[in-house]
């Protein structure tokens, strides 16, 4: 018997794109898989997951409080053993534990949010810029943000222009925060003159090589240090260094303002013209004379019109979504999308639905931990419901929540993924994860022709078919490689 071509386009379609297939979704996408991709690409970005959590600027308020009472550097002083020091070294060790577990609370309403979405698309696609300019959990200070840093600097903007998402990613307090951006100093400026403050190339230097041009973009040192100059000033509200504010002077505050000559930068943001290195800069040989936060924001947009920004990121997309070694005619096709609407990211995700390679049924790319387990997620229809659950079971696999290694982000290639002791780890939390589907009463060949359709293959069918108990029969076919690749 023939199988309908549009259901195995369903199928490629919720695992290439999305996060998997769920229950009856193969036979509904079937009707018209590309313009039920199509249909996910909004003005309005990617659909937010569900929950009341802080914007950012709440979190930077609890985050206020948090550092009053460190030392300079951050640190927290040992109590001296007064009920005074005792009781402000508890109170600020709770303030820390609150915040870890809001953080903690975020990511399982996304992850529940990606098992559930009718717009697994859009989520995954958020995903990706999410990683490709990332924030990480290694530093406390980011931490705090990222869930408001995907809010409101992601996912608003992952179908418009790539100049958009770039500034409001740069410009949010969890970006400032995790590459030390707030605590850059121009030597010239007029608070570097007052004191010893150093300039910090760590955001400039990851906007060239990671969010931008790549390493090999034809940019120099001169290029990160004169960037780092024009970013200095860019900081955030009530951030290092900030903590106690200025005096008032003749009743009129002396806060800095934000400048207002640049445009969308993220809520939480603050420019402070005292540190801000006066004068021009030259970056890739052209001279930005724009006065203060303009002048970095200037630079930022001329990267993200860049011809080879515009290749590199192409080549991230098609390597994320369809092969880790991709057809050059994908990513021509994603080029020419990105360069003829002036690096519209919703055009360059109509391109990739458009594009024959991304439609070959063959599954190229090795889920990731998180991918694997919000598929198995959304293949029997129940989200992750408690952190307890879901963190350590991400820790074990090597993809813990909200922590990239680097600013790099999460490596996206089978051999980063695939290899022995990642195997093993996935098999545990498969045997896991299968006795709880037995006992919700879940049958093995029932799910597995639910969630995979016609990408089932013969062999895997069988063994799931002939498994000595629903457990074996559930654990094989999580671990079969139709539903380890996407």
């Amino acid at each position: 018997m023939t199988q309908d071509p549009s259901v195995l386009e369903a199928a490629v379609a919720l695992t290439r794109f999305g996060h998997g297939a769920g229950a009856g979704e193969i036979a509904g996408v079937s009707v018209d898989p590309r313009g039920w991709l199509l249909a996910q690409i909004t003005p309005a970005g990617a659909p937010q997951p569900p929950g009341q959590f802080p914007g950012t600027a709440a979190q930077l308020v609890a985050f206020d409080a948090y550092r009053q009472g460190l030392r300079p550097d951050g640190s927290d002083p040992d109590a001296d053993g007064s009920p005074e020091a005792q009781a402000a070294f508890e109170r600020r060790r709770e303030q820390r534990r609150a915040l870890a577990r809001q953080s903690a609370e975020a990511f399982l309403a996304r992850a529940a949010h990606a098992a559930t979405t009718p717009a697994p698309f859009a989520e995954r696609w958020a995903a990706f810029w999410a990683n490709q300019i990332t924030v990480s959990a290694t530093k406390f200070q980011s931490a705090v943000f990222i869930d408001s840093y995907e809010r409101e600097a992601v996912r608003p903007h992952v179908f418009g222009p790539f100049e958009d998402l770039l500034i409001a990613c740069e410009s949010h307090p969890a970006m400032l925060l995790y590459l030390d951006q707030a605590q850059s100093v121009g030597p010239g400026s007029p608070a570097g003159r007052r004191r010893e403050a150093g300039l910090n190339e760590n955001l400039a230097r990851e906007i060239l090589e990671l969010h931008t041009l790549g390493a090999d973009g034809g940019y120099s040192q001169t290029d990160v240090t004169e960037l780092a100059r024009a970013l200095t000033g860019w900081s955030i509200d009530g951030g290092p260094g900030a903590r106690r504010r200025p005096p008032r002077r003749r009743g009129r505050a002396t806060r800095p303002q934000t400048d207002g000559a640049i445009a969308g930068v993220s809520e939480g943001f603050l420019f402070r013209d005292a540190v801000h290195e006066p004068g021009d800069r030259r970056v890739l040989g052209r001279v930005y004379a724009q006065p203060g936060a303009a002048q970095g924001a200037a630079v930022l947009r001329d990267l993200a019109r860049a011809p080879r920004t515009a290749r590199r990121l192409c080549g991230r997309i098609a390597a994320h979504f369809v092969s880790d070694t991709p057809e050059p005619a994908l990513i021509a096709a994603l080029e020419r999308a990105w360069t003829g609407s002036g690096g519209d990211l919703g055009a360059v995700a109509r391109a990739l639905i458009a594009a024959p390679e991304a439609w070959v049924p063959r599954a190229d790319k090795v889920k990731t931990p998180y991918d694997f387990v919000v598929s198995a997620h959304r293949a029997v229809g129940t989200p992750p419901r408690r952190v307890q659950d879901l963190a350590p079971a991400l820790e074990a696999m090597g993809q813990p929540a909200w922590r990239p290694p680097s600013p790099e982000g999460w490596p996206d290639t089978a051999a980063d993924w695939a290899g022995p002791d990642a195997l093993v780890k996935r098999l545990d939390w498969s045997r896991e994860a299968a006795a709880r589907m037995e006992a919700a009463g879940i049958e093995p060949v029932a799910l597995a022709r639910s969630a995979l359709g016609p990408r089932l293959g013969a062999r895997t069918l069988e063994a799931v078919t002939r498994a000595e108990s629903r457990v074996e029969g559930l654990t094989l076919l999580l671990m079969s490689p139709e539903f380890q690749r996407r």
